[in-house]
Order: structure tokens, then C-alpha cells, then sequence
């Protein structure tokens, strides 16, 4: 969600999940656990499992801010899959004691998760910046980090070429991170942290290379970008476009006169 306010006034509530915020422009007040605290742009908001809470602008020019909520199952999954389990010991929910987080990095986390939901990104995307921006909050702004596991260099070798070679196989079909850490036998942090390791970029970074490649060699055929984007799993012609050119240096059309 996302939301600018000048006059509005949230009255006291609370939800039953995390909801972790982002200020973009402007300051909010809001009071919660008893003390009053302000949100400044690139200021982060942590809310756990019904914090009460109610919010007003701080400043004359209102707030603009985006909010995800996220149910405990799902930050406890992505926990327990990261989680080194050694000594027995079970990953313990985050609980964020401050309300108010000054840490540009997880500004960036939480950006890029909120435009992966809703933007046109596929299942790998979205699956990816939700375990990392979860993991950027329970390790940076909660009151104990969690611990994560390690893979050994064979092991993290084996699982980056095994996962690789999945994408390779089937580069335009949708996969998760779950499929794709099934198929490489690990969890899906454990691949996510060996696949960047081994290769410089995340799974998802590589799915979508195979994919300009294959739109590249469409275009250079002569078919129309929009078909192009269509047949190489872009979610239309400006999504094709703007991986492109930030891939390529140049656009699409220009590619396709060029080559022709």
C-alpha cells in the first residue's frame, strides 16, 4: 500500500501482522507503546503483531508513505528457511522494539519489495526481495538478529550450477524460489546466497539475461517487440523495453534497426 496524506488523521488501531513502512516525502507523527515518535523521509517504520498505533501528518506539506504487512507465518517461513538450526534451536520471531528505524539500507530493502509486489514482477523476483528485506529487518532493526546457515564451498558450488542449469533448461517458465531451491537441494536462502556467490547476480538476475537474449535474437528475426516481450515472458512491451535498455545501453527499436 501506498498512500499521501495532508489532513487525515488515523485514529488508534493495529494489525495483526508485521507492517514495515517507508516515509517518502514529508514527516508523520504517531504514537505507539506509550511514547510519541516522528518518521521523517527515508525514515523506516516497524510495527510488530498488534503494536496500537494512530498517525498524523508532522509537517504542514502532509506525508507521503508506502506500508507492506506481513503475517507472522510468512516471516516465521522465511526465517525458518534461513535459520542455522544447529545445537536445535528454532528461529525466534523478530520483535522490533523501536518504531522508528534511521538505516538506509533497509529503506532500499523495503523499496524494492514494495515496487517487486507491485510491479510486473514474476514469482522469482518477488520471492527473492520478500526474503531479503525480511532478513534486512529481523537482522538489522529487531532486538536479536537471527542466525543464518552456510553452505561449504562444494556444497555451494553444487547447488549454484544445479539451480543454473535448471534455468537453463526452461529459461521462459515461471519457478519460484521453492522450485528452484527444491531443484538445486538446499533452502531458498542458502541458494539465493550461493547462486550470487558463484555467478555475481541473484537467480532472478539470470533468468531475466536468458530471456533479453532470447528477445534479442527475436528481434534481430524481425519480430515486433510486442510479440518479442510476449514470447520471452515480459509482462508487455514496456517492461521488455525498459530491461533493454538498462541491460543493453540502448533500446529495443534501436537494436532491432541496427541488426536489420
Amino acid at each position: 500500500m501506498h498512500a499521501r496524506f495532508h489532513d487525515h488523521v488515523y485514529a488508534l488501531h493495529s494489525h495483526d501482522t508485521y507492517s514495515f513502512g517507508i516515509t517518502d516525502e514529508g514527516a508523520q507523527r504517531f504514537r505507539c507503546r506509550g511514547a510519541d515518535h516522528t518518521s521523517a523521509a527515508g525514515m523506516v517504520m516497524a510495527f510488530n503483531p498488534d503494536d496500537v498505533h494512530d498517525g498524523r501528518a508532522a509537517v504542514e506539506l502532509g506525508y507521503h508513505y508506502r506500508i507492506v504487512h506481513l503475517g507472522p507465518s510468512v516471516v516465521d517461513g522465511i526465517l525458518a528457511d534461513a535459520a542455522d538450526t544447529t545445537g536445535g534451536r528454532s528461529p525466534a520471531m523478530p520483535l522490533f522494539a523501536r518504531p522508528v528505524l534511521t538505516d538506509p539500507w533497509l529503506a532500499r530493502a523495503l523499496t524494492r519489495l514494495h515496487v517487486a509486489l507491485l510491479g510486473p514482477a514474476d514469482a522469482l523476483v518477488r520471492d527473492e526481495t520478500l526474503t531479503s528485506a525480511v532478513l534486512a529487518m529481523a537482522g538489522r532493526g529487531a532486538t536479536r538478529a537471527p542466525r543464518v546457515r552456510t553452505l561449504a564451498g562444494g556444497g555451494q558450488r553444487r547447488a549454484a550450477r544445479r539451480a543454473r542449469a535448471a534455468l537453463d533448461e526452461a529459461p521462459l517458465t515461471p519457478v519460484s524460489a521453492q522450485r528452484l531451491a527444491a531443484a538445486a537441494g538446499c533452502s531458498r536462502f542458502a541458494l539465493y546466497r550461493a547462486f550470487r556467490a558463484e555467478y555475481g547476480m541473484a537467480p532472478s538476475d539470470y533468468q531475466r539475461l536468458l530471456r533479453l537474449r532470447r528477445a534479442r535474437a527475436l528481434l534481430a528475426s524481425g519480430v515486433p517487440l510486442a510479440e518479442a516481450a510476449t514470447a520471452t515472458g515480459f509482462a508487455d512491451q514496456a517492461h521488455l523495453h525498459r530491461w533493454f535498455k538498462r541491460s543493453y545501453g540502448i533500446t529495443p527499436g534501436t537494436y532491432q534497426r541496427a541488426a536489420g
